[in-house]
């Protein structure tokens, strides 16, 4: 059934918008609320009537209902000026004022269904930090809480994938009983960043959590004590720690949620990440199934950039560890969709770095450390990516350089869940610089953390080897074999694809020989 009104038309059966006989694309929400405006046009619908009708049980703000409606009017030609088919009863709701032809009388326009989960935008999670309380009971103190609330809120920001609220924003709940409730009801919050610092003679203690309000879970709190020399240098690291720890515990809330999740409607937004989430258990297994889920992301939504990019990080973790052949025409197609992200998002710290792993597959280093430095000049405590500029020094043969950047990759990324592969990528930069104890000690600590793979091990078998620790590397040798059948010399050959220098390649490989490691 079409209802037109103006140059639009509506097919309800269709749930199609045109203008002008051209389709216009209108979020499912903003559509129920249009047909639903439409076909009670007779009379003023409440804002509370659209809030149940579109948004059912879940607590959403005013403010959700008047980005749709912005959405809509911008759709058909309207305006908030001039109100010609949505107008605005001040206090009380929206009404229908356009003609409508008599063919689509009110009452032959179905009631609006609940919109597909499907068709949804990404909805990306809503943070909001609460001001830090001053404890140090002393007024003159308080510009140290005032300073990290500050810092935290721009650090948070610089992952894009976050929407921060300003502090202007939020800053009068933090007295408010039932805080948590009335972000989520007002504002649309996801999750809450508290904390606190005291200062007391030269010692600073700043304590600190992640709440999410859904449903009240404490998903991280940590406490720092520092001695304060110089304090600005002071809340410097303990904001950007507390930056790097905040966004992988989102992370883990966000995908633990999306695995609730079930049948085949799942949105864009579902589907990577149950990707991601199957991308860092670091399985052969798990990762085909993360190439699978974040490439139906892009199909369902080839406007999604993050899934573009994480698809192709996935293909170049799976030619690395796992079965994905190195083809030229997979190393082209990843590049393509790193650089399809960054054409939609060119400030996202994240996608420079995904595309820098691309280049590190390609052996193109200098590209990839220009993408790596642009990360961290985008984003200064994103792990990822000084563990990037590290494989990127480390493969021109830059070692002192490298292992610099994996050590702050490593005091970044204590939350990170590729903390492992930052001990792993420096123990690989330890072992060609010759410093093999080091080299040793960090696959040791590569190994105690889960879901490290069988390359740490493989890098320990060599470093002893180069040791001459025969007994230590045998039995170093014996457990790579166990956890990864079938490696070889040969099968290692063809995994370090991405290492172009020589002597590289064949100090490893020398390396794995020695260990008595199996030729082919």
């Amino acid at each position: 059934m079409a209802v037109r009104f103006g140059d639009c038309e509506i097919d309800v059966d269709r749930w199609e918008l045109r203008r002008d006989g051209e389709l216009v694309p209108l979020e499912p929400r903003a559509m129920s609320i249009l047909v639903h405006v439409l076909r009670h046009r007779d009379r003023v619908v409440t804002k509370e009537e659209l809030l149940d009708e579109v948004w059912g049980d879940r607590f959403v703000g005013e403010s959700a209902l008047t980005s749709q409606i912005k959405s809509i009017r911008k759709a058909v030609g309207d305006s908030g000026r001039e109100q010609r088919v949505l107008r605005t009863v001040h206090g009380q709701g929206y009404m229908f004022v356009a003609d409508v032809e008599e063919s689509a009388g009110a009452a032959e326009v179905p009631a609006p269904a609940a919109p597909s989960p499907s068709a949804e935008a990404p909805a990306n999670p809503v943070i909001a930090v609460l001001p830090f309380e001053n404890q140090s009971g002393d007024p003159s103190k308080a510009h140290v809480a005032d300073g990290l609330t500050a810092d935290i809120i721009t650090g948070l920001s610089k992952h894009r994938w976050l929407r921060v609220l300003p502090r202007a924003t939020t800053a009068s709940y933090a007295e408010r009983p039932e805080a948590m409730a009335a972000l989520r009801r007002d504002l649309e919050v996801d999750y809450v960043v508290e904390g606190a610092a005291r200062m007391g003679g030269d010692r600073l203690r700043v304590t600190t959590n992640l709440t999410e309000t859904a449903g009240g879970t404490n998903w991280w709190a940590e406490r720092y004590d520092r001695r304060v020399d110089d304090l600005f240098d002071v809340l410097d690291e303990i904001t950007d720690v507390i930056v790097a720890s905040i966004e992988p515990e989102v992370g883990w809330a966000e995908r633990d949620r999306v695995s609730r999740r079930t049948g085949s409607d799942l949105a864009a937004w579902d589907l990577y990440h149950l990707g991601i989430g199957h991308f860092f258990r670091f399985t052969a297994e798990d990762n085909l199934e993360a190439q699978r889920l974040l490439d139906e992301a892009r199909r369902v939504d080839p406007g999604f950039a993050d899934a573009h990019a994480w698809w192709a990080y996935a293909c170049v973790l799976g030619m690395t560890y796992w079965d994905t052949e190195p083809t030229p025409e997979v190393l082209d197609a990843a590049l393509a969709a790193t650089q399809e992200a960054l054409g939609r998002d060119g400030q996202n710290a994240v996608f420079h770095m995904l595309r820098g792993r691309v280049q590190l597959a390609r052996r193109d280093y200098r590209s990839a450390l220009a993408d790596n430095e642009a990360a961290v000049d985008l984003n200064p405590t994103f792990a990822a990516a000084w563990c990037g500029l590290g494989d990127s020094l480390c493969y021109e043969g830059r070692y002192d350089e490298a292992i610099e950047q994996f050590e702050r990759a490593i005091q970044l990324g204590s939350h990170d869940p590729q903390r492992w592969a930052f001990l792993s990528y420096g123990a690989l930069a330890l072992l060609f610089a010759e410093r093999y104890d080091d080299a040793v000690a960090w696959t040791e600590r590569a190994e105690s953390i889960p879901n490290c793979q069988y390359w740490t091990t493989a890098h320990r078998t060599v470093a002893l080897a180069h040791l001459g620790r025969d007994q230590e590397a045998a039995m170093a040798r014996d457990k790579l074999l166990r956890i990864q059948p079938g490696f070889t010399v040969e099968y290692a050959r063809s995994k370090l694809f991405y290492l172009k220098r020589p002597d590289q390649i064949e100090h490893y490989l020398g390396g794995l020989e020695r260990a008595g490691v199996p030729a082919a």
